[in-house]
């Protein structure tokens, strides 16, 4: 490992906490934001070439209070706090609190006075160390976007007086479900991006699953954390073999397994065997077992649909919606029968928002094929692949309607 990938990790690794540091010491998050990105960079920059301090998260936090520190000072507005502020004498000048406040930190990006989007952007940056920059690539947007999705989170943040506390114990639950379903979005944009020339972007999912292993860490008996990080972990593990040398999009059903990461999976199914055998079911946990099914068959032949099709229903129960409605469909394939399976897709479409989208013609497609009707088929092949913008999965759409001409 090379010292400018040590510099990244170690970077990564403490920003959010020495955030939380400073917010919790000075409030106003936008100015201890602002602060720790320069103490971000001067390290970006001293540190390959003057060498790791030794204690890098100290170094961090001092260099980030100064510059706080001359922030505070330079704000016609702050001028009015009749407090002192003290000044630093080093950049190992003192103790650095023990204190991990990175799930403050999660609950505040995460604050519901943000529209989704917002607390996607702050998490990424503000918990997860990517710049401006690397999030506007991960999500094939303009970088002043994305500046700008930042700059109104934290200006709504502080003007809907929300503090650097943990919310009340009675909204707990709900803040701590608004950050499952943030790292969930972010995972399955890298898993699945939604458009450009990759399948993968695995800046995003490789900070999803660092993110909710923190959230794990911090909540280690809440069993649908349990669930979210079990189900990054056996999803994930398939990546290796999802695309092939030139990054065309291999099914599910044609990928080598012996390419999966086993101690991903196997870490996994540990995960989600423990929690189901011990806590109420959530639907994180039902979809982790639905991934560990597919894991364990050694062959695609080997996949115990009617188990999965079984989890679907439970699923379906439990968290309705127009995309589980549309994998649970696939499974109805796989044991009743691709007629089933189209006249419950017919029915399914009924929905407003699967209405247009490719992954519905895609299925269409699968199933036409499977009851032997290539024309019907690769028509609808075509119009999925005109449907997404996702670059490899046009050319496998594409691809699948060639073969059926």
């Amino acid at each position: 490992m090379t010292v400018t990938t040590d510099v990244e990790d170690l970077l990564r690794e403490h920003a959010p906490q020495v955030l939380s540091t400073l917010v919790r010491l000075h409030g106003g998050f936008d100015t201890c934001e602002d602060a720790v990105q320069e103490a971000l960079l001067a390290a970006a920059v001293q540190w390959p070439e003057e060498g790791l301090p030794a204690n890098p998260r100290g170094w961090l936090t001092t260099v980030a209070s100064r510059r706080w520190t001359e922030l505070w000072r330079n704000d016609a507005a702050r001028r009015r706090r009749e407090r002192a502020v003290a000044a630093l004498t080093g950049p190992e000048s003192g103790p650095v609190s023990a204190v991990d406040d990175t799930l403050t930190l999660l609950m505040l990006c995460c604050h519901p006075a943000l529209t989704r989007v917002s607390q996607v952007a702050l998490t990424l940056r503000a918990v997860g160390g990517l710049s401006t920059a690397e999030i506007a690539r991960a999500f094939l947007v303009p970088e002043s976007t994305v500046a700008q999705r930042i700059s109104r989170a934290k200006q709504r943040i502080r003007t809907s007086g929300a503090e650097f506390r943990m919310p009340a114990p009675e909204d707990r639950p709900a803040r701590v479900a608004a950050v499952m379903e943030v790292l969930y979005l972010i995972f399955n944009e890298g898993y699945t991006a939604s458009s450009g020339p990759a399948l993968n972007r695995i800046e995003l999912t490789a900070e999803a699953i660092r993110l909710t292993r923190q959230l794990h860490e911090h909540l280690p008996d809440d069993p649908e954390v349990t669930g979210l990080l079990a189900l990054m972990l056996l999803t994930d593990a398939r990546r290796p073999a999802r695309t092939g040398p030139d990054g065309a999009l291999i099914p599910l059903a044609e990928q080598d397994r012996s390419r999966w990461d086993g101690r991903a999976i196997a870490e996994g199914v540990a995960l989600i065997t423990r929690t189901l055998a011990s806590a109420p079911v959530g639907p994180y946990q039902v979809q982790a077992a639905i991934a560990a099914v597919h894991d364990e068959a050694p062959r695609a032949e080997d996949t115990d649909w009617p188990q999965i099709l079984g989890l679907y229903n439970l699923l379906r129960r439990i968290a309705p919606g127009p995309m589980v409605a549309l994998n649970r469909i696939v499974a109805v394939a796989m044991v009743d029968g691709p007629g089933a399976a189209l006249a419950e897709l017919t029915a399914a479409q009924a929905d407003p928002v699967l209405a247009g989208n490719h992954r519905v013609h895609a299925v269409r497609a699968h199933l036409l094929d499977l009851l032997g009707d290539r024309a019907e088929a690769r028509r609808y092949y075509l119009l999925a692949a005109q449907a997404t913008l996702s670059v490899p999965e046009q050319r496998f759409l594409r691809l699948r309607a060639t073969q059926r001409t």
